[in-house]
């Protein structure tokens, strides 16, 4: 088993994920759904950024499987990044029009 999914290691994991989302991820996003909101396309860095939280997102599912309380916060940042997909994806489509 991967220690990082260990129970006894839940805590200390659970503080670094919500550390990264508050200090890294959800700034990031915050910027990226402003500018998608204002019209601009995303960037290729931004597509990686994506990318990354995407396939990060994988590995912690059964630490939120122990931990349900955590799901609401991990469905608010699916919709927060669905949302910012959603509109780039129409700003794509304008621009090419």
């Amino acid at each position: 088993m991967d220690k990082r999914l260990s129970p006894d290691t839940d805590a200390g994991t659970i503080a670094a994920l919500m550390q990264r989302m508050l200090e890294q991820r959800l700034p990031r996003a915050q910027r990226m759904l402003e500018r998608v909101r204002a019209g601009q396309r995303l960037s290729d860095a931004d597509l990686d950024f994506l990318k990354r939280v995407e396939q990060d997102s994988r590995w912690p599912l059964p630490l939120i499987q122990r931990h349900p309380e955590y799901l609401e916060i991990l469905t608010r940042g699916i919709s927060l990044y669905e949302e910012i997909l959603a509109l780039a994806l129409e700003n794509e489509r304008s621009s090419k029009d």
